[in-house]
């Protein structure tokens, strides 16, 4: 760690580098070539510079030497309070330390901090406690933060548990959110402080050394209540909140920073603070409330606060995407970087966040912004790669997946994404090699554990993938790993010469469509479940399944969306994404925050890209609603019914018993370019300049709904999806994926060979049983499948004939 004495040296070095005129201070003009020179990347306005100066000589006021400009004590004081990265500046301008400065430096940091305090107050180790914004104010704060050290040091003498867990948060599970703080980026001063260790302090809360602390802690903050004023009593538990965030005394921390809050409502530093807390203790709600009534109060308050702003979004970003609100977290992340154009941290999470909801080319843009001022940023190399991936880069993928783990060997995400890019470009064997890798640094992290054997399996290693799966299946007992179980003894039953990897998963032949023939009336046609499959695959993500459609319609006479105009000049009720993030987040409110970003995700690339075609950020709420009620939970009438009141909700004119036809022929229009991909969402040009303005009930819009061809016909077979994805066919297994058939079984009947759902939509075929046409039964269940058996040996028994019965 850079000692404060090497820094000051930097420090000085940098200073003496631009008084160019070596009066002893920076000017305007001096101060702005260092800005400029320190942020080679960003290409700054005048008015930025200006503003950022503006900002620098207010903050800093007692540093300014008249005419002189701003002298080193200042600089330093900036770069204390987390205004920049020493390090990173100093070697963005190719500087040196001479030798004699090093060793002045060693010898003279005691006396050299000793100057920038008063002399009535003690040496502080902190830089906080001294910083003209955020430091303690009266001399009887000094005296409780000294007595406060003395017992921690009490405290950690009796016993403390140091571990480098997922982050603590001084909970019972010991679970919480400290690592989100680890990288401050832009203002260390305001995340978490830089002086806290990598290890994780466990306090044991239960133990009589902690409860007699609470209890001196107690009398402390009785002694700051009863100070001489508010302000004092505000100064001390500040402090007191500040002394004990250091200690990872979260808990704590957050009892004196609320108390602050009672103190003075509309101090920003108190909200923000307690904000943090909360955080680090896995409360990301009431974080969220803390970080918003700072945001208020920093607003409120003119350019008092305007420096804070940045990373009050910051912070306030990271609370949502707590939550899964990643949309949301978007417009603070954004605003944080436009405020603040060199906060890298904020660009990388903007960077993550848009990678998030599937936005991989903003997020690449955001992302390569902020490894370009910190080169060294391993996370924001992660993501990049994971990003590129997405769009299909995978060359530059590996190589930056490869820089975040030569920055950081045991980076655990780097090394698991890595392994699933060489997945699925059939690099088998390096990608066991990544898995192995992240077992070595998180060894029960069973999804690479069951990745690690999918990659043996792929690579030929079967019996290595066996042990992989059983040890796989010692770490959780999901269902998914008791299906790739009974896969693995498939493939060894019968193995196949495949026409890749050699273990049988490539071993058919697809055949046309026109090929597959209906064998009875309820056998679904290959491409109408090719597209029930797509919907289906889009509400398990969703989780939209489990949505009652009631609740849309609960949104609809309970909501406030605010009336504007569309681009033919109808008002209609639009919404910002962010906002509607808010309405998914009531109606998937069952959902982990982890789910739900999964399903925000799917939502914004498959409905929302369509529905906002100007990428204005707006969507048209009730064409939301009336999209999704379709694959929503419910009786399928009840489904189409709230899809009609949808449209007729969303214009303010209309009466809710009776749509314009054109609203549903749209409506019609965008539902089929959504779900089903063979329809090209260019036809919807068709209807646009239409100008019937007739009138249809409820009954002519179920007609349109319903129709096969140019309706939402595939609904009924959504249905039958949905009703049958949990039926199991006894023993029989799909003849070409191996897996256990679950839901309906296709069977041809000349060749008496079955398919699953996917395979026989997708067309695949032994390649051993090759024919002109072929013939497909489908089965729901077994039970059905036996019933057709019964009445074959009934027929074929009258008739004694010596035909072979069905398998």
């Amino acid at each position: 760690m850079t000692t404060r004495g090497s820094r000051s040296e930097k420090v000085r070095t940098i200073f003496e580098q631009f008084d160019v005129n070596v009066d002893g201070g920076l000017n305007r003009e001096e101060m702005a070539a260092l800005v400029v020179a320190v942020n080679p990347r960003v290409k700054f306005s005048d008015e930025q510079i200006n503003a950022i100066l503006d900002e620098v000589f207010k903050t800093y006021s007692e540093f300014i030497d008249g005419d002189k400009g701003l002298t080193h004590e200042g600089l330093l004081r900036t770069y204390d309070d987390g205004a920049g990265d020493v390090d990173r500046d100093f070697d963005a301008l190719g500087l040196e330390l001479k030798a004699e400065r090093v060793e002045e430096a060693s010898t003279s940091l005691v006396d050299e901090t000793r100057s920038v305090v008063d002399p009535n107050k003690k040496l502080r180790t902190a830089a906080w406690a001294t910083s003209p914004n955020h430091g303690i104010v009266y001399d009887d704060t000094w005296k409780i933060v000294d007595e406060l050290e003395v017992m921690i040091k009490k405290l950690k003498a009796k016993g403390v548990k140091e571990g480098k867990g997922k982050g603590t948060g001084g909970g019972k599970d010991g679970e919480g959110n400290f690592d989100t703080y680890s990288d401050a980026g832009w203002s260390r001063e305001l995340g978490a402080s830089s002086e806290i260790s990598d290890k994780r302090v466990v306090w044991e809360e239960n133990s009589s050394a902690y409860n007699a602390f609470v209890k001196e802690l107690g009398v402390l903050r009785g002694r700051a209540d009863g100070a001489r004023s508010r302000s004092e009593a505000f100064d001390g538990h500040m402090a007191i909140g500040r002394v004990l965030y250091e200690h990872q005394l979260f808990k704590e921390g957050f009892v004196s920073f609320k108390r602050a809050c009672e103190l003075q409502p509309a101090d920003v530093r108190a909200h923000f603070r307690a904000g943090n807390c909360l955080y680090v203790l896995g409360k990301e709600r009431e974080s969220k409330e803390e970080f918003l009534l700072a945001l208020d109060a920093a607003e409120a308050s003119g350019n008092e606060w305007s420096y804070l702003l940045p990373q009050i979004h910051v912070n306030l970003g990271i609370a949502l995407e707590g939550e899964g609100m990643v949309i949301s977290a978007c417009e603070h992340y954004r605003e944080a970087a436009i405020l603040c154009p060199t906060h890298f941290r904020a660009l990388k999470l903007l960077g993550s966040a848009l990678f998030g909801v599937g936005e991989y080319k903003a997020a690449v843009k955001a992302l390569e912004e902020a490894i370009y001022m910190k080169h060294d940023y391993a996370d924001a190399h992660c993501d990049l790669a994971s990003a590129l991936h997405a769009l299909g880069d995978d060359d530059n993928a590996i190589k930056e997946f490869q820089k975040a783990i030569d920055l950081k060997p045991g980076h655990v995400d780097a090394l698991y994404n890595l392994g699933g890019l060489y997945m699925d470009m059939g690099r088998y064997q390096r990608a066991s090699e990544m898995y192995t890798r992240v077992l070595g640094v998180w060894p029960n992290h069973w999804r690479a554990q069951l990745n690690k054997a999918v990659s043996l399996l792929g690579a030929g290693e079967t019996e290595d993938a066996k042990k992989a799966l059983k040890e796989a299946l010692k770490m959780t007992n999901r269902v998914e790993l008791h299906d790739a179980i009974a896969h693995l003894k498939q493939l060894q039953k019968k193995k196949l010469k495949g026409n890749g990897s050699g273990n049988g998963e490539e071993s058919f032949v697809v055949v046309e469509a026109s090929k597959f023939k209906l064998v009875g009336e309820k056998t679904t046609s290959r491409p109408e479940l090719a597209n029930a499959i797509d919907v289906r695959a889009f509400q398990r993500i969703t989780r939209l399944s489990r949505c009652d459609v009631d609740l849309l319609k609960k949104e609809m006479n309970e909501g406030n969306a605010p009336v504007s105009y569309s681009g033919g000049g109808i008002p209609e009720k639009s919404i910002r994404k962010a906002s509607l993030e808010g309405i998914l987040h009531r109606l998937l409110g069952f959902l982990k925050p982890e789910t739900f970003v999964g399903a925000v995700k799917m939502i914004n690339q498959k409905i929302l890209s369509v529905l906002d075609e100007t990428e204005s950020g707006r969507v048209d709420l009730g064409m939301f609603f009336a999209i999704i009620a379709p694959i929503c939970s419910g009786l399928p009438e009840r489904r189409k019914r709230v899809a009609f009141d949808a449209l007729a909700w969303r214009s303010v004119n209309e009466d809710a018993t009776q749509i314009r036809k054109v609203d549903a022929l749209r409506y019609i229009k965008v539902l089929r370019s959504i779900y089903i991909p063979s329809y090209g969402i260019s036809e919807m040009l068709e209807i646009h300049g239409d100008t019937d303005v007739s009138l249809i009930s409820l009954t002519e819009f179920l007609v349109m709904f319903d129709d096969p061809d140019w309706g939402f016909g595939i609904m009924s077979t959504l249905l039958k999806l949905e009703s049958g994805d949990r039926n199991r066919h006894g023993r029989h297994s799909c003849c070409i994926c191996r897996y256990p058939i679950i839901g309906s079984r296709f069977k041809e009947m000349k060749s008496h060979f079955s398919l699953c759902s996917q395979c026989y939509s997708e067309g695949k075929v032994p390649p051993n049983s090759k024919q002109e046409e072929y013939r497909f039964k489908e089965y729901a269940s077994e039970s059905d499948a036996m019933k057709d058996k019964c009445m074959w040996f009934r027929v074929h028994s009258k008739n004694s004939s010596p035909v072979e019965p069905p398998r």
